[in-house]
């Protein structure tokens, strides 16, 4: 298995993002979902040289300067349990390891990735509007001032 990684999503095109969400009732369509890879703070991805498929990555929402979130990490089911995912979280961490804060929610599957990179398991919220989990609609925040 050869697998490469990069932070750029300039030549990815979305017949690359197949399989991903799995499990998710509902979820963006390749089209989106390079839409959401463009628009994040920070991305790794791998991809399998052979296929020249996107078959893990990791994205960062941030403000640069003292905070970043990790919303997704996905790895095709046929390459989970091969360090693809340790490796984009050792990546993304790398990349952000001078904020303050990095935090993440996540299945309890993959807490031993992120713990390997030292980060403390804690209690959490969270609020899901699972009408929107496939990021359908352009227009998902309201920024006017009202």
């Amino acid at each position: 298995m050869d697998i490469y990684y990069t932070n750029s999503v300039e030549n990815i095109q979305h017949n690359q993002l197949q399989g991903f969400f799995v499990d998710w009732p509902t979820h963006p369509s390749p089209e989106r979902h390079i839409e959401i890879l463009h628009a994040s703070h920070g991305v790794e991805l791998a991809i399998d040289t052979k296929t020249n498929q996107v078959v893990g990555f990791i994205t960062v929402i941030s403000d640069g300067i003292l905070a970043g979130y990790i919303p997704l990490l996905e790895v095709l089911p046929e390459y989970q349990g091969k360090g693809v995912g340790k490796e984009l979280v050792n990546r993304i961490t790398a990349r952000y390891e001078n904020l303050y804060m990095l935090d993440v929610c996540c299945d309890d599957s993959v807490i031993p990735i992120y713990a390997d990179n030292r980060f403390l398991q804690v209690a959490g919220m969270v609020k899901r509007n699972y009408e929107r989990q496939s990021a359908t609609e352009p227009d998902c925040i309201d920024n006017s001032d009202s």
